[in-house]
């Protein structure tokens, strides 16, 4: 049986490793950045006649493409990013996918490369049968699983002429997902007095001041689990790098640890910096300073009754598939989109459940109906 132009895209993406850095210096150069998936995306947008390029950092590029038509009204932004996470721990193959079982494995066959294929793959329809109706901008964006260095790049690219609405590829399970979490980064250090080990009254263990702050961090998350939005559910806070001291002989003097703090809609990096600030004055925690906070991803909060949200419903609608919005805990750069006024949703084949695993996959028949839907989208102005 011919295989689907969707699911021979996304083998050929998988096949091009994209591996997010994630800040690490211990992974191989010949499978890390995303440089090699842009050249590719770029170069396959263009044979398709969109006026495609790449943009941002030369080392880690975005790539941005556009179609136009005549008299359409309003402009889609679609964005895949093109970073997978790292592929420590595979029990697969990362880069050679498989077709197995009415799936498709490897590093990120499901996030979110599986997302690109199902969109290229309409838009190549789309195209051939003069059906677009859409002034389409396409995206694949680096540094999504980090820090979102790709979308920002894309906003400031866009300048002056930002889409009418946004469509984030990402696992959703074929829901239109109006609503999610935003993400905040903190590091907090822990100051000390180094001394000799043999007699440690004569210093102050920074390591002991950062142990009592990650006690006063789990009080703090309880208390985050009091505080309920209907849709997504409580805040939270997870410590997730911890490190610190010289030597075992040594009392420690400097001691750090990295946070992630899940945020409702509504709070963002300056509310969670307050918020650590006042738990450390509360528990009289004065070794231990906030070294920086930073807003990796904005919530999502869209109106369900925003063009975006209605759209993709009247796509589904027609599928037969399932319109109630929905929420998810993890982010996407629907949110910075969001945060730039530039409203939108999630949209895309594939569980969260398979993101990020040893065994990542998707199904063959979501990434097909993803596919489906996306052409029903270009092809509409409804």
């Amino acid at each position: 049986m011919r295989e689907n132009a969707c699911i021979r895209y996304l083998r050929e993406y998988i096949a091009i490793p994209s591996v997010n850095p994630m800040r690490r210096t211990d992974q191989d150069p010949a499978i890390v950045g995303e440089r090699r998936y842009a050249e590719h995306m770029r170069e396959q947008l263009r044979r398709l006649g969109l006026d495609a390029e790449l943009i941002g950092d030369p080392a880690r590029p975005s790539v941005v493409a556009h179609a136009t038509v005549p008299d359409a009204g309003e402009t889609l932004l679609i964005a895949s990013h093109l970073d997978t996470v790292p592929v420590d721990g595979m029990e697969i193959p990362p880069f050679d996918p498989r077709v197995a079982d009415g799936r498709v494995f490897g590093r990120g066959s499901c996030d979110t490369k599986s997302g690109m294929a199902a969109l290229v793959a309409a838009l190549e329809r789309v195209l051939a049968q003069g059906t677009l109706r859409r002034n389409v901008i396409v995206v694949g964006e680096a540094d999504e699983e980090l820090a979102s260095s790709g979308v920002n790049d894309v906003i400031a690219h866009l300048g002056a002429h930002p889409p009418d609405w946004v469509i984030a590829t990402e696992p959703t399970e074929l829901r239109v997902v109006t609503r999610h979490k935003g993400i905040v980064h903190a590091r907090l250090r822990a100051s000390g007095v180094a001394c000799h080990s043999s007699e440690p009254a004569r210093g102050r263990s920074a390591v002991v001041a950062l142990c009592r702050t990650v006690l006063a961090l789990e009080d703090l998350a309880r208390e985050l689990g009091r505080h309920l939005d209907p849709a997504l559910g409580p805040g939270t806070l997870s410590v997730g790098q911890i490190g610190g001291g010289t030597a075992t002989n040594i009392v420690p003097d400097d001691a750090w640890l990295l946070l992630d703090r899940r945020c409702l809609p509504g709070e963002d990096e300056t509310s969670v910096r307050a918020e650590l600030e006042g738990m450390l004055a509360k528990h009289a925690l004065d070794d231990v300073r906030v070294e920086w906070c930073s807003l990796e991803k904005a919530s999502l909060a869209t109106p369900e009754e925003d063009p975006s949200v209605l759209a993709v419903q009247a796509a589904l609608r027609v599928a037969a598939l399932d319109t109630t919005p929905a929420s998810v805990a993890f982010g996407t750069d629907a949110g910075v989109f969001s945060a730039h006024g530039i409203p939108g949703v999630v949209f895309g084949p594939g569980s969260i459940a398979q993101a990020h695993t040893a065994r990542e996959w998707v199904a063959i028949d979501q990434v097909e109906a993803a596919s489906a839907i996306f052409e029903r989208i270009l092809a509409s102005r409804d």
